[in-house]
């Protein structure tokens, strides 16, 4: 049994992320309103919640221009390279999902193909901070895809439009950018409004009414995924440094008071000199009053007897971001199965997952890895099949197949269906509906 040196203590408000609201019925509220009034309900809600109501919510090319002008040439050289990662990247994937046609049988062809979605629509959040790189692995893993059309929402900030947030979304080749954030987002883009194109899929994360919104409204379009809080579980041996732990715990604790912050060691001098460092850490942390209130609430250490138990508890957590910091970080993916994103070993930390190296950071969290991965290219492409029978005979023996595989289920209509090919093969009439073939 693991011996736990920090057991999490969230407060009853904090077990519903905070919020003092019925989440659920604000957003039904809001996507119904939206339904049956359009631009002017989202006009409504953005004037309400973001202080913003310009003429248009859609930026033209003059704008973008101007407000690219604005950002300092560094930060525009940065987001070309990361943007350039993100893409090597996604088209590598894209390289891996094959179209292809088999044939079966003679005469019997079945294939597949991946046809990107015609419409994506963006989220890029923009709350407490201009989250640009969400622009680069929502928009540029679409247009990797072949995406014909992207449209971006991103939210004003402080009243403010965030010219690093619109560059980033620009340079990924976002075909129109709309200064529009919350629920009013979410449902302008999956409805469709007099001034906003409705679209097929939604990526990008969000707060917890963003995602609620995607959730009510999935089915109707496709989502990425759910997503909840940002969540981080390293896996550390005697070998690792508690400072270097302790700093990557809070890199992902500061991005919002709800953030599970989780180490499984095997080493209960690493355990305890963690919270240590944690601690000193925190009393200089500019992030602290995000990364502290996360630390109490939702910190956890526990101590294991061996690596391969920490692994098996690692698989439990399903974590988000699992971070291995042990002699041989490689075993992780051999011994591990549950997990949206590895960082192996002490020079890869889940910072450069999140904002530079180029994988994809959009990814499953609440226990949602144990069956299935993040946001990628394959998420914007639509694997389809189709079939050809060009020779007689076989359409013959799959048609008296089909009759009685059809006829064991009830299914008449089916049978007959094989029943025609079934005949026209040998050449005889059938009856059906009043009518005859040869």
């Amino acid at each position: 049994m693991p011996i736990t040196l920090k057991r999490p203590n969230p407060s009853p408000e904090a077990t519903s992320n905070g919020l003092a609201f019925d989440v659920p019925q604000i957003v039904r509220d809001v996507i119904q309103d939206i339904r049956e009034n359009g631009d002017n309900a989202v006009r409504s809600y953005s004037e309400k919640f973001d202080k913003w109501s310009p003429q248009s919510f859609k930026l033209s090319k003059d704008q973008i221009n101007e407000i690219i002008s604005q950002v300092p040439k560094q930060v525009i050289e940065d987001i070309k390279t990361v943007q350039a990662n993100v893409r090597t990247f996604a088209l590598e994937q894209r390289k891996s999902i094959t179209d292809f046609e088999y044939e079966i049988q003679p005469g019997v062809f079945l294939g597949q193909k991946n046809i990107p979605v015609a419409a994506v629509g963006a989220y890029i959040p923009g709350g407490r901070y201009p989250l640009l790189a969400s622009a680069h692995m929502t928009i540029v893993t679409a247009k990797a895809a072949g995406v014909p059309r992207v449209i971006a929402c991103t939210p004003p900030i402080n009243g403010k439009i965030p010219p690093s947030t619109v560059a980033a979304i620009h340079m990924a080749g976002a075909d129109d950018i709309y200064i529009l954030g919350g629920v009013q987002a979410i449902a302008a883009m999956a409805i469709g409004t007099e001034s906003i194109t409705k679209i097929d899929f939604i990526a990008g994360p969000g707060n917890p009414f963003v995602a609620e919104a995607k959730r009510q409204l999935f089915g109707e379009i496709g989502i990425d995924l759910p997503a909840g809080p940002t969540e981080v579980l390293i896996v550390a041996d005697g070998k690792a440094d508690p400072f270097v732990v302790a700093t990557d715990l809070l890199s992902q604790a500061e991005h919002g008071p709800d953030t599970p912050a989780i180490l499984i060691t095997d080493s209960r001098e690493v355990g305890e000199r963690t919270i240590s460092e944690v601690e000193r850490l925190l009393e200089i942390l500019p992030t602290r009053g995000l990364a502290g209130v996360s630390w109490e609430r939702f910190g956890e250490v526990h101590v294991v007897e061996n690596l391969e138990a920490a692994y098996k508890l690692a698989d439990e957590y399903a974590s988000e971001h699992v971070q291995i910091l042990t002699e041989k970080p490689r075993e992780a993916l051999v011994k591990m199965k549950n997990y949206g994103a590895l960082f192996l070993g002490e020079k890869t930390c889940v910072s450069y997952g999140d904002k530079c190296i180029g994988t994809n950071h959009v990814l499953p969290t609440k226990g949602a890895a144990r069956f299935t991965g993040g946001l990628w290219v394959g998420k914007y492409l639509k694997t389809v099949t189709y079939q050809e029978v060009t020779d007689a005979k076989a359409s013959g023996e799959l048609g008296r197949l089909c009759g009685r595989a059809a006829r064991a289920e009830g299914f008449e209509g089916h049978a007959r269906s094989g029943d025609v090919r079934a005949n026209q093969h040998l050449g005889d009439s059938f009856e059906w509906m009043g009518s005859s073939t040869q």
